[in-house]
């Protein structure tokens, strides 16, 4: 998750603070957005949806980001092919899942789903970012979708990772989110899994 910025508890203080460029919070938000999407450098995406992350960590933000669309930029990141894109896109929906109104409109626009392909990254920042959302993202309503047995049977192969970071982090949504049948279930697709490898 990136938390690289200074944070202001009121949109009456945020106010008060101007953006590099002396303009107020909306319109450098603003800007950031416009230069994402009309922008040919891979660099300058990259270094914007960074900033966008950062900014996603502070509520006092979401009003804007709801405005701008934001959280649209950043689901339509997560399928970009770019490794560092879609980790910032990620970590962009990390960072603000936990808000009611954003979380209801990452639920309904197929979040869960572009966050799962995630945990198939190779970047270690992005499989930590789509673990932590995962586990953000749950609700009565949604757990079925999130605690589904190929889910299920991912976080038991990264909780006997080496990775520690991964491995832990696994181990909490195994023991917190998931029941004991969806974790036999998964247990018994990894024996399957397992026996047909033996066999080839």
């Amino acid at each position: 998750m990136y938390i690289y910025l200074q944070m202001f508890s009121t949109k009456e203080q945020l106010d008060k603070r101007t953006g590099p460029y002396g303009i107020g919070r909306l319109s450098y938000l603003q800007s950031l957005v416009t230069e994402y999407q009309d922008t040919n450098s891979l660099e300058s995406k990259q270094q914007v949806l960074a900033n966008l992350a950062n900014f996603a960590y502070d509520p006092v933000n979401y009003d804007y980001f709801r405005t701008l669309n934001v959280l649209d930029l950043f689901l339509d990141a997560i399928e970009e092919t770019d490794d560092q894109l879609v980790e910032f896109a990620v970590g962009g929906i990390c960072n603000c899942c936990l808000d009611k109104e954003n979380k209801e409109y990452i639920l309904k626009n197929n979040g869960v789903q572009l966050v799962i392909k995630c945990l198939s990254s190779p970047n270690e920042e992005t499989v930590l970012s789509a673990i932590t959302t995962l586990m953000y993202l749950t609700t009565p309503n949604s757990k079925t979708e999130i605690c589904s047995v190929p889910v299920v049977e991912c976080m038991l192969r990264f909780s006997q990772a080496s990775n520690k970071r991964i491995g832990n982090l696994a181990e909490v949504f195994l023991q917190d989110y998931c029941t004991k049948q969806q974790k036999s279930e998964a247990l018994k697709i990894q024996a399957q899994f397992s026996n047909q490898e033996n066999t080839t």
